[in-house]
């Protein structure tokens, strides 16, 4: 049997934050799948069902994202998984918005969630990042993470959930590179439209330059009244 584990905090206040993804994919999974109902286990909320004809409980840690470790090292240890049984679903700063990565092993990368996982168990286990992109600057990191998901993340968000409940089976069958490419294709634009290429501006002529351009100046009339004016106002000069 394998463990999977979606990160996130408990509670309606932050169902909708961008720090719950993990959550949401949990969610998304035991949906699509038809797992069981929810229940209190392991201080935190457990579900079974198959994935590709392996067993699978999914847990969502109930002891806040930054004790999660204490929920997933329980269950760990009552099943007796090795951590290469371990599959966790978190959120990443670091990675655009609707953009998935999959590795096992690693470091924290500033995840408290992660970082008490690793205390608990060995740090040899699959983690799957989704991105929820970077707010620019440092001072914002905070309020981003612990914010909502804005009502037009919703277009890759949605997508993107169904993309992984649906491309789960991979993940059990260890084929990391494939599940990444389902939901990278399921999700337009990697979660948000690429920007247009930086143009230079025009470069501004000269009123003279202009003119030039314009064509060939209007020939002077050479006979007539108009003709005659002007001799007398520029004296015949050429």
């Amino acid at each position: 049997m394998l463990l999977f584990a979606g990160l996130g905090n408990p509670g309606a206040k932050y169902a909708n934050y961008r720090h719950n993804v993990g959550f949401m994919a949990a969610d998304a999974i035991a949906r699509r799948h038809d797992f069981s109902p929810w229940s209190k286990k392991f201080q935190g909320l457990a579900a079974e069902g198959n994935l590709g004809g392996e067993k699978i409980v999914l847990i969502k840690p109930q002891t806040y994202m930054n004790l999660s470790g204490q929920s997933v090292g329980e269950a760990m240890r009552f099943y007796k998984l090795e951590p290469s049984a371990l599959t966790v679903f978190y959120d990443e700063i670091d990675l655009a918005p609707g953009k998935v990565r999959v590795k096992v092993g690693g470091g924290a990368g500033g995840h408290n969630g992660i970082r008490s996982i690793d205390q608990h168990i060995a740090k040899d286990y699959r983690r799957v990042r989704i991105g929820i992109g970077h707010p620019g600057v440092k001072e914002l990191v905070h309020g981003h993470v612990l914010g909502d998901f804005a009502k037009a993340d919703r277009e890759w968000l949605e997508p993107l959930l169904d993309a992984i409940a649906g491309s789960a089976e991979l993940l059990v069958k260890g084929d990391d590179s494939s599940f990444m490419n389902k939901v990278s294709l399921a999700v337009p634009g990697g979660g948000k439209a690429k920007p247009e290429p930086d143009r230079p501006a025009p470069k501004q002529q000269s009123h003279i330059r202009q003119a030039r351009q314009q064509g060939p100046a209007v020939k002077a009339p050479e006979t007539g009244p108009m003709a005659a004016m002007l001799k007398r106002l520029f004296g015949g000069r050429e």
